[in-house]
């Protein structure tokens, strides 16, 4: 039996009843969609690939033709009804200090996809903390595009069922669409004289920090702290024990980033705040006057963006979101995350004298893969029980 032969005759194998045998079509022909997207390597393989897709294609029609129903509508990846709508909606959930970026990105993209499909996009939009949004999402909140502050985040959001695995790899540069580095911000005059990391354990200094467990920026905290001894030749032991010590000089942790540098700069709390670089711009073009300090280890802090496919497909808006996600990524998109204190993704624009003189260059970088992953990371630190919670424990 040929090639172009096999899936229908497996599909009609299935069952002899029509409309379980049309719904298990739309299935495959959205799972043959996404995984034979990028594999045209030769022309054997593009012939064979036509073939069988024009095959799927007859059957289908074959099938919206004897049911009476409309098949863009019932069909998963549905761009079809997008394509006919003059307003579509997306939702898009993200994390907190993302906000002003996209609100200065958003009307952008809007504008260009009104110019190339005269339909207009209206968006709906979420943000706080990293991990609560993940969870909102996994409970039911229906966003079409995700923006989290950690890799992870976005893998629980596919274990649940909601992302396709593979989603890093449909994006440039791994799906990450922007980053940052983990800065010191202390009272204006530096009067506590905090300058490294090690001088946040010292006694008598108040530290401001998210809680870990409800944001992805807390969880990039922690993990810097961690990563200034480990970088610096020390071990597990001597890093448990300065991170310790940190934690016991935190008086109050916040639930998200946002909250953090609002309890810090607006209710004057604590004498170290440590946040995103990118917010600590972003309070610096709001006016607020503070002495910040990029410590010269430290860790870059990525953050993914996704398409939700069980949603999109629900919604009948792939093809905007994908669309959005893939503006993200341009020069247009990008030259809005750095005003906003992101370091872009785009090389050429790292390369500019603009962006080079607004981030200092950091001598020693972490990265998540240093620690495993983000799974690894997770089990380690943040799982019940694991090392955070101890540390928690031992400030009772």
């Amino acid at each position: 039996m040929s090639l172009w032969q096999r899936p229908l005759k497996r599909l009609q194998a299935m069952s002899d009843d029509k409309l379980l045998f049309c719904e298990t079509l739309r299935e495959r022909i959205y799972a043959f969609n996404r995984t034979y997207r990028f594999r045209l390597n030769s022309l054997k393989g593009f012939v064979s690939l036509f073939l069988v897709g024009t095959v799927l294609s007859v059957a289908l029609a074959a099938c919206s033709g004897g049911t009476g129903s409309n098949s863009s509508t019932e069909t998963p990846a549905a761009s079809p009804v997008a394509a006919k709508k003059d307003n579509i909606e997306l939702t898009l959930v993200s994390f907190a200090v993302t906000k002003a970026a996209h609100e200065a990105i958003i009307p952008k993209f809007v504008e260009q996809w009104k110019k190339d499909h005269n339909q207009t996009v209206v968006f709906k939009q979420s943000y706080g903390g990293s991990g609560s949004q993940t969870r909102a999402v996994i409970d039911g909140l229906e966003a079409d595009v995700v923006h989290l502050a950690l890799a992870g985040d976005t893998s629980k959001i596919e274990k649940a069922g909601l992302i396709q695995p593979g989603w890093e790899k449909e994006v440039p540069n791994n799906g990450i669409v922007s980053k940052s580095v983990a800065a010191l911000v202390t009272r204006p005059g530096n009067p506590k004289n905090i300058k490294t990391w090690e001088d946040l354990s010292k006694d008598g200094i108040k530290l401001i920090t998210a809680d870990p467990k409800t944001s992805g920026v807390a969880r990039w905290n922690f993990l810097a702290l961690w990563n200034s001894v480990i970088k610096t030749g020390g071990d597990d032991a001597k890093a448990t024990e300065f991170v310790t010590k940190v934690y016991k000089n935190v008086p109050l942790l916040t639930k998200d980033a946002r909250e953090a540098t609002d309890a810090f700069f607006k209710q004057g709390q604590g004498d170290a705040l440590i946040n995103y670089e990118n917010e600590i711009i972003l309070a610096e073009q709001k006016g607020e006057k503070l002495t910040a300090i990029i410590p010269d280890v430290n860790i870059s802090i990525d953050n993914p963006i996704a398409v939700v496919d069980k949603n999109v497909d629900k919604h009948g808006n792939r093809e905007v979101a994908e669309g959005f996600v893939k503006y993200l990524y341009t020069p247009e998109a990008q030259q809005e995350f750095a005003k906003f204190g992101f370091r872009p993704v785009d090389e050429t624009l790292t390369l500019t004298k603009e962006v080079a003189d607004k981030f200092p260059k950091v001598k020693t970088l972490g990265t998540v893969a240093d620690f495993g992953g983000w799974d690894g990371i997770n089990k380690k630190f943040f799982a019940d029980g694991a090392i955070f919670d101890q540390i928690q424990a031992k400030k009772k």
